[in-house]
């Protein structure tokens, strides 16, 4: 599987626990091929060619013109942030399994563990 060199990755900046979970996906991209920006912002979702309401039900990840969303954008982030292709060598025989799992973090972001959401800490990356 061909390793994208970069994305763009649109996390809720108002969730603690996305936040939380950008910050794990930041310190693995120590080169920075990730771009990731908070769907608050300016005109970030129409930027990659969804809606603020679907980015709110699920992370997005844009490489080369295409969406991904839920458990494939994480496994891809990964891949991407690591440089290597287990993440997604993983999804493709997990995918059914890995997809429940995210829908039901997805639901329940509110009760887990997070940190200070990004937009409280950086509002002005939050101004849209």
């Amino acid at each position: 599987m061909a390793i994208p060199e970069s994305g763009v990755l649109v996390f809720d900046g108002e969730c603690g626990f996305c936040t939380r979970a950008l910050g794990w996906i930041r310190l693995l991209d120590g080169e920075a091929r990730l771009t990731t920006v908070p769907l608050q912002g300016a005109g970030v979702p129409e930027r990659i060619g969804t809606t603020a309401a679907r980015c709110r039900e699920t992370v997005h990840l844009e490489v080369d013109g295409t969406l991904h969303t839920g458990a494939d954008a994480v496994n891809l982030a990964l891949a991407v942030a690591l440089r290597r292709s287990f993440p997604q060598r993983l999804y493709a025989h997990t995918a059914a399994l890995q997809e429940r799992v995210y829908d039901w973090v997805s639901r329940n972001r509110g009760r887990l563990p997070g940190t200070t959401p990004w937009c409280t800490r950086h509002p002005a990356s939050c101004a849209g």
